[in-house]
């Protein structure tokens, strides 16, 4: 086990097996390629932290939106997986990054540019998908609203 100190979460301590590789960075941060992707508590399934372990500063609130968006389908090129290593007959984790304001009704996530994770290799990397629907900003709360869906903020 090791630690590391955190500006969001204080000192943290985790194992080195379970950081996953962002070869390229994530665009605006390339110098951050180690990260750990974090939850509140093992049942939590819509909320998650991308902490950098590299530099404490650098965390991502990211959202599993298939609970409140069951369709959303992203497409991406083969190439645009290429660095996730072998992905053939592998499930991938997909996640949206999220920004939640302090008036967490104008919560939006980025539908366009999903971080996908293959856990198996502990490799990540955010994509950009190919769909002309999906907007950098979309502003989840409204989906909430006409779904009848509640949401539990982290």
């Amino acid at each position: 086990m090791q630690k590391f100190k955190t500006r969001h979460f204080g000192e943290i301590e985790y194992d080195p097996v379970r950081a996953i590789t962002f070869p390229q960075g994530i665009p605006g941060f390339p110098h951050c390629t180690q990260f750990l992707l974090m939850s509140e508590n093992e049942t939590e399934d819509t909320f998650f932290w991308l902490q950098s372990l590299e530099d404490g500063d650098v965390a991502f609130t990211l959202m599993n939106v298939y609970g409140v968006l069951p369709d959303y389908n992203p497409q991406v090129e083969e190439e645009e997986l290429d660095e996730l290593g072998d992905v053939e007959g592998r499930a991938l984790d997909i996640y949206n990054i999220a920004v939640i304001p302090e008036y967490s009704r104008s919560m939006r996530v980025n539908l366009k540019a999903p971080i996908v994770i293959n856990e198996t290799a502990g490799i990540g990397k955010q994509v950009i998908c190919a769909n002309d629907d999906y907007p950098i900003r979309f502003m989840i709360f409204d989906e909430l609203e006409r779904s009848g869906k509640t949401l539990r903020m982290p």
